[in-house]
């Protein structure tokens, strides 16, 4: 007998002797089985519950397969000992649900990715235009279109200058190229506020033209130094991030680019698997015409192409299958009482001439530096009494709980939201520290637009593991995984398939099962069409699929899903022997 089976052998007898009970003992199994009963009880409370309970046999495997492919990777790709050379290298220690910005080249390399990179994501409910789009394509677009010029309010002298210049783009007649003696704006020299052709600013950036494509993306993301450098708190982060806007905006409001930029961002989101959005968007930045120096009057143009582009995008080849578009229109929660209420008053008007493209209205912005709910009330009991003598409805869809606050004004936007009638809550970060709220979000039905990598860049938490959705999941409030602003804040593009993987690696109760029902909310909670509070209530208790055209996508999106886990089944199921199931 060798050492560890003999020290095995004196470890029972000494057990024996000492008359510890076994795991098979009668009393040690009765304390087991009320403990399993105890957590099925707390299962049966869950939001995805009921999914679970109808699984079909080929969605089952294919959870099963996923769980033993996340199960693989926990212990090779997210293990430093496996790859410890390349962890080294890496400069980091690595182990699943770490910070998005230090784990996203990883993530990609993964088999997890493959699969969820396929899977069908339903709809994206929480995204704002600007922010979105694949932006080595946009400023490539920008310089080789005829006219658009660049200034800055600074010369773009040093990181620091080049970090916090105000820079705007925007077409111009008759700028000529400067001679040789006039200054670059990368010098001293440089006049502030000084138009000049794009293709000659982005000519005598270091590094020439490629040089100055890098820094525009580097000027309009969050960079994962800034994501990691938490000790800043979550105002810093934001003085960056907002500053991303404006810049962008006066790039994408001019015609040319504007239709390359939809037509973009509708591709993006249907090679994701991605077959609706609710996109929000602000109204502060002027539109240009092609080319036309002076902004459009009114925001008719901006948003009649807008229309324009979604429709034939949703003729198109490319986009067959995919369901379509709407705007939520944003005021910026920051601005002053007339400024608001004659953005509102455009709001109105736009939806008479646009009812099917605008579907709600949202106030955005930082909430801990922009005015509370509480103290907008006045603008937005006005906003509905306008509403309702124009003949139109438009509903809210509120940002609120987005932040760190227990109980201060900013928190209490949740309460506001409620109150009001909100459809759906953005971010809903804070909500699950308040359970009336809870069990009153759960009553109306209003579902959380969750977006967990943008509460992790902007510095609400240190990564997946610690975001608050898994409390509201097990609460059973209806939640829906959404981007935000992933061109801007590390994801690269418009898809959700980060924030998809990252809930899927990150969470051991979720599993596909509870991927899955995310997506079938973001589907049953879509604004498809126009529904008055009792019809939007009366829609969402209807069933298993409502009614109307939300009947037809919820069971479109069933289908595709159900396929889809035929192609997991196919292709990853030899590989991880899981046993048939019936």
């Amino acid at each position: 007998m060798n050492s560890a089976e003999d020290r095995a052998r004196k470890d029972e007898e000494w057990i024996e002797e000492e008359g510890v009970p076994s795991l098979g003992e009668p009393l040690i199994q009765k304390y087991l089985d009320g403990r399993d009963a105890l957590i099925e009880q707390e299962k049966r409370q869950r939001s995805d519950h009921a999914f679970r309970s109808t699984l079909s046999p080929m969605a089952a495997e294919a959870s099963a397969i996923i769980s033993a492919i996340r199960f693989e990777e926990q212990q090779t790709l997210w293990n430093r000992e496996y790859e410890d050379n390349l962890a080294k290298d890496e400069g980091i220690d690595i182990y699943p649900g770490m910070m998005f910005s230090l784990a996203k080249g990883r993530m990609e390399r993964s088999k997890l990715w493959q699969i969820v990179r396929k899977m069908p994501k339903g709809a994206l409910l929480h995204c704002h235009l600007g922010a979105m789009g694949d932006l080595d394509l946009l400023i490539r677009e920008a310089l080789k279109t005829e006219g658009l010029c660049f200034s800055s309010d600074v010369a773009l002298v040093g990181d620091e200058a080049g970090e916090k210049a105000n820079v705007r783009f925007q077409y111009q007649l008759d700028v000529k190229p400067p001679d040789d003696t006039q200054p670059s704006i990368w010098s001293d020299s440089y006049t502030p506020h000084t138009w000049l052709p794009l293709t000659t600013a982005a000519s005598t950036c270091g590094g020439g033209e490629e040089g100055f494509i890098n820094w525009f993306k580097a000027r309009v993301t969050i960079s994962p130094e800034h994501s990691l450098q938490h000790h800043l708190g979550i105002s810093e982060i934001w003085r960056k991030f907002t500053s991303c806007f404006p810049i962008m905006d006066s790039l994408l409001r001019y015609e040319p680019l504007y239709r390359i930029f939809i037509r973009n961002v509708l591709s993006q989101l249907h090679e994701d698997g991605i077959r609706w959005v609710d996109i929000r968007t602000d109204f502060t930045n002027p539109f240009r015409s092609t080319g036309c120096t002076e902004p459009d009057e009114d925001h008719e143009g901006m948003l009649g192409l807008l229309e324009d582009e979604i429709e034939k995008f949703n003729d198109s080849e490319e986009g067959k299958g995919f369901w379509g578009a709407r705007i939520i229109w944003s005021s910026i929660r920051r601005f002053d009482t007339r400024a608001i209420v004659e953005d509102m008053k455009n709001c109105i008007r736009m939806k008479q001439l646009f009812p099917e493209l605008i579907c709600g209205y949202d106030l955005v912005g930082q909430e801990e530096l922009g005015r509370p709910l509480a103290d907008l009330l006045p603008e937005l009991f006005w906003f509905k009494k306008r509403c309702m003598e124009e003949g139109v409805d438009i509903p809210f869809f509120f940002h609120a709980g987005e932040t760190l606050g227990t109980g201060d004004e900013v928190d209490e936007n949740l309460f506001d939201a409620v109150l009001l009638g909100t459809r759906r809550i953005g971010h809903g970060f804070s909500l699950y520290k308040h359970p009336l709220l809870v069990d009153m979000v759960k009553e109306k039905k209003i579902l959380i637009e969750s977006c967990p990598i943008s509460n992790e860049v902007l510095r609400l938490t240190s990564g997946i593991l610690s975001h608050p959705l898994p409390a509201l999941l097990a609460r059973g409030v209806p939640c829906s995984l959404c981007n935000d602003d992933p061109a801007m804040l590390g994801q690269g593009g418009s898809g959700m398939t980060h924030d998809f993987w990252q809930a899927l690696q990150g969470w051991e109760n979720l599993g596909l099962e509870g991927l899955a029902s995310l997506a079938e909310n973001s589907v049953r909670w879509a604004s498809f069409e126009d529904l008055s509070a009792r019809e939007w209530q009366g829609e969402l208790k209807e069933g298993a699929y409502g009614k109307g055209i939300r009947a037809k996508r919820m069971q479109e999106w069933a289908a595709e899903f159900e396929k889809w886990c035929g192609w997991v089944v196919e292709t990853f199921g030899p590989e991880h022997d899981v046993g048939t199931l019936d």
